[in-house]
């Protein structure tokens, strides 16, 4: 019988997840099956249970649940820190990890960027926003967060410490000195793939823009950074870094990143 594993979001449609961990299952023979679920904020709670009741292997949960999940079960230290969860493993109960931060910070050092001692500007405020947050000031960089409740980005800006948080109406002045500007929204994603919250004018040729969104591959913030003569990252990296480390904790085996990530861009 097929061990099961799967995604959870809402909206989930858009996810290649599946794509990519069961390309990973293939690669190394392994008798598993990955699938993704549209669970609502108000179900996680049910459909967790569920899924450890059933059996399946792990999970990895995305847009908007990854910080609901953290007061239904128990996490690792640095998952609670984050206040985020993405990857669930029930071997032993139900466990909590977040993978996020570690796959942003590989995806850059893919792209030759270094992060420490660099001027970070995260656009949002949510579980990924978080993730990287916390996960980027233990590694040296100088980090602020807008987002479009400045409360929100002050109140996480708060809990990482040395961080500041504000609302967009700033983002003309904060760019100016920003080195690297990370969109975690959903703003641009498909089928809304002609949103952005910054443009091409508001950048400058010396910023690299990696957005998390990687569905479309190019979406209009980095068309905006090609305009702008600045450096595109893709969200495709991410993805696909973030998703082998949840493999290692779902199976302890060693994931195969390459297959990971020919099947993602494959996909796309």
């Amino acid at each position: 019988m097929k061990q099961v594993f799967g995604v959870m979001g809402d909206p989930i449609a858009h996810s290649l997840s599946p794509i990519m961990h069961n390309a990973a299952f293939e690669a190394l023979g392994m008798d598993c099956t990955f699938h993704a679920f549209r669970v609502k904020q108000e179900d996680l709670g049910d459909a967790l249970k569920g899924a450890k009741a059933m059996g399946f292997g792990g999970l990895n949960i995305t847009v908007p649940l990854k910080e609901t999940a953290i007061g239904l079960i128990e996490t690792d230290p640095l998952a609670a820190r984050i206040g985020a969860v993405n990857t669930i493993d029930f071997r032993d109960g139900i466990k909590g990890y977040n993978t996020d931060g570690i796959g942003a910070q590989k995806t850059l050092e893919d792209a030759g960027v270094d992060i420490q001692d660099r001027n970070v500007l995260i656009l949002g405020a949510g579980g990924a926003a978080r993730a990287i947050a916390f996960t980027f000031t233990e590694a040296g960089a100088k980090v602020n967060i807008a987002n479009r409740t400045p409360e929100r980005a002050m109140t996480l800006a708060a809990e990482v410490g040395n961080v500041n948080g504000f609302g967009l109406d700033v983002l003309d002045r904060c760019l100016k000195d920003t080195d690297i500007l990370i969109n975690t929204t959903t703003v641009g994603m498909d089928p809304c793939i002609g949103d952005t919250i910054v443009t091409a004018d508001q950048m400058h040729s010396d910023l690299t823009v990696f957005d998390v969104v990687y569905n479309p591959l190019k979406t209009r913030l980095l068309q905006e950074a090609e305009a702008a003569g600045a450096k595109p990252v893709t969200g495709i990296m991410m993805l696909v870094y973030q998703g082998a480390e949840a493999f290692r904790i779902w199976t302890g085996v060693e994931p195969p990143v390459d297959v990971m990530k020919k099947a993602v861009m494959e996909a796309l």
